[in-house]
C-alpha cells in the first residue's frame, strides 16, 4: 500500500494551493484578505504566515481553529472539504505525482478512475485522456503566470510521458499528441517567463512527441512555434526555414499555415528583406480571414482565437525591425485599448515603447514604459521586461518578477 510521511490533510492543503497557482507568500495574503478586523489585528506579518503556511504543509503543525477558518474562507470550501476531502487515494496520488488537483472540476470518481489508471498504465483508456487534456486546458488560460504554469504543467508531462510508454496502443497516439501539447505550452510559457533555454529544451520535447504521433498538423504547430523561439537567437535563416518546414505539414487551407506565415515575416525582417516580409504578412491576413477553424471541440490546437493577436504583435515586431516605428505605433495603438491585464499585452506594451522611442517620442515611450513595467510585475511578463531593457536605459536595474 503506498503511504507518504505527510498527513493527508497536510498533502491536500498543498495540492490545492499548487492547483491555483499560489505561492505560499500569496496563501498567506489571502489569509490576511479574508480576516475581519478583529481577526487581522491578530495576525502576525506576512513572512511570518507564509513560513506558518511552509509548516502546515509539511504536517508539523495543524492550523489551529482561527487558521481553519481563514484558511476555508481562502480556499472557498468547508472545514470537512479541506481537512477531510475526498478519498485518501486522491489526495495521495495527486501529491506524489504532482498533477494539480483542480477544485470542482472532476467527480470523486473521475479521480479515483484517474488514480488508478496513473498507478496501472494498462488501465488508461479515452476517459484518462479526457481527464488529462482538462487539466492541460485549465492551464492555458492567458491571465496565469507564466513560470508558475510552466512549473505546474511540467509533473503533468512527466505523467503523460510514462503513461504512453506502456499504455495499450489504443490510446498511445492520444497521449503522445497530448504529450507533445503539454511539452510545447510548457516551452512558450519559459519562453514568454524569459528562458530561452528551457524554452528550446521543452520545444524539443514537443516535436519528438509531434514526430512520434505522426499527426501532421500538430507537426506543423510545433514547428512554427518553434521559429517564434529561434527569433530570439537573431538566426533569421532558421526563422525562416522553420516556418516553411512548418507549412509543409499543413494540407489544406488552415490557420496553422497563416501562423507559420507570420513567423516566416518575421524572419525577412530580421533579414532585411523587406519585400518579403511584407508579402508574408499579407498571405497570413488572407489566410486567416478565410473563416473560423474547425476542429473538434476537445481540440486543444485552436489557433484561431489568438492568431489575430499574434499576427499584430509580429507584424508589429517587423515594422520596428524595419524601422518603421510610425506604422509599428498605429498597428499596436489600434488593438491594446481594452485588451486584457496578460503577459500577452505587457509584451505589446513593451512593443509599443520600443517603436516609440524608435519614433524618438521619448515622453511616449517613457509613458507606456512604466505602464508596461507594472503589468509585467503583475503578470510574471518577464520576456516583456526583457524588450523594456532594449529601449529604456533607466530600466536596467529593475529585479525579475517573481
Amino acid at each position: 500500500m503506498i503511504t507518504i510521511d505527510i498527513p493527508n490533510w497536510a498533502a491536500r492543503m498543498r495540492a490545492w494551493r499548487r492547483g491555483r497557482l499560489w505561492s505560499r507568500h500569496e496563501l498567506g495574503g489571502r489569509l490576511a484578505d479574508t480576516a475581519d478586523e478583529t481577526a487581522r489585528d491578530r495576525l502576525p506579518s506576512q513572512e511570518k504566515l507564509s513560513e506558518m503556511v511552509r509548516s502546515w504543509e509539511a504536517g508539523e503543525q495543524r492550523p489551529d481553529e482561527l487558521y481553519a477558518e481563514l484558511l476555508c474562507r481562502a480556499f472557498d470550501m468547508n472545514e470537512a472539504e479541506l481537512f477531510s476531502g475526498e478519498a485518501a487515494g486522491t489526495t495521495l496520488w495527486h501529491h506524489l505525482t504532482g498533477i494539480p488537483l483542480l477544485a470542482g472540476v472532476f467527480s470523486a470518481e473521475e479521480e479515483e478512475r484517474a488514480g488508478r489508471a496513473i498507478e496501472n498504465p494498462q488501465r488508461v483508456d479515452d476517459r484518462t485522456v479526457a481527464y488529462l487534456q482538462t487539466v492541460l486546458r485549465a492551464y492555458s488560460r492567458p491571465d496565469l503566470r507564466p513560470a508558475r504554469t510552466a512549473g505546474v504543467l511540467s509533473p503533468l508531462f512527466a505523467a503523460i510521458d510514462g503513461l504512453h510508454r506502456d499504455a495499450g496502443s489504443g490510446v498511445r497516439q492520444a497521449l503522445l499528441m497530448l504529450s507533445a501539447e503539454d511539452a510545447e505550452q510548457i516551452s512558450r510559457m519559459h519562453y514568454e517567463a524569459g528562458d530561452l533555454n528551457e524554452a528550446l529544451a521543452w520545444s524539443d520535447r514537443a516535436l519528438l512527441a509531434a514526430h512520434q504521433a505522426g499527426d501532421e498538423r500538430l507537426m506543423a504547430y510545433t514547428l512554427a512555434r518553434r521559429a517564434g523561439l529561434q527569433d530570439a537567437r537573431s538566426n533569421p535563416e532558421q526563422v525562416i526555414d522553420l516556418a516553411v518546414a512548418a507549412r509543409e505539414h499543413v494540407l489544406s487551407p488552415h490557420p496553422l499555415d497563416a501562423m507559420a506565415r507570420c513567423h516566416e515575416a518575421q524572419g525577412h525582417a530580421m533579414a532585411g528583406a523587406e519585400d518579403m516580409c511584407h508579402r508574408r504578412l499579407e498571405e497570413s491576413a488572407e489566410e486567416s480571414g478565410q473563416g473560423p477553424e474547425e476542429s473538434p471541440e476537445n481540440d486543444t490546437l485552436k489557433v484561431s482565437d489568438h492568431l489575430a493577436e499574434l499576427h499584430t504583435t509580429l507584424a508589429a515586431g517587423c515594422l520596428i525591425q524595419l524601422h518603421h516605428p510610425a506604422d509599428a505605433i498605429e498597428l499596436l495603438e489600434r488593438d491594446l485599448p481594452g485588451a486584457p491585464s496578460t503577459y500577452a499585452t505587457a509584451y505589446t506594451m513593451a512593443r509599443l515603447a520600443h517603436a516609440y522611442a524608435d519614433a524618438h517620442e521619448a515622453e511616449r515611450s517613457a509613458g507606456v514604459a512604466r505602464q508596461a513595467l507594472t503589468l509585467s510585475r503583475l503578470t510574471g511578463a518577464r520576456r516583456a521586461l526583457e524588450e523594456l531593457r532594449l529601449v529604456q536605459g533607466g530600466l536596467h536595474r529593475l529585479p525579475h518578477p517573481r
